[in-house]
């Protein structure tokens, strides 16, 4: 499968699944589910802006992907603490 469904797939899916505990009014989780889509996405623009030649931009969305997966885990520990 090609990369960019793969990156596709799982963005959708986890924007949809942000949505569906935002309505179910589960707003933690759905902080969780947000920091994870902010962090792939930021993630996949690096990697497309690296491809670009745009390597002040990719350093600074990889450093910002970073940020948000360190997020996640925070997130996380709340929720499990």
């Amino acid at each position: 499968m090609n990369r960019k469904w793969i990156a596709g797939l799982l963005i959708a899916s986890v924007s949809i699944a942000a949505l569906i505990f935002i309505i179910k009014g589960d707003l933690y989780i759905a902080v969780l589910f947000m920091t994870a889509l902010f962090a792939l996405t930021n993630g996949f623009r690096a990697i497309s802006f690296k491809e670009k030649g745009y390597e002040r931009e990719s350093k600074w969305m990889k450093w910002m992907s970073i940020f948000f997966a360190a997020m996640f885990i925070v997130v996380l520990l709340v929720i499990i603490v």
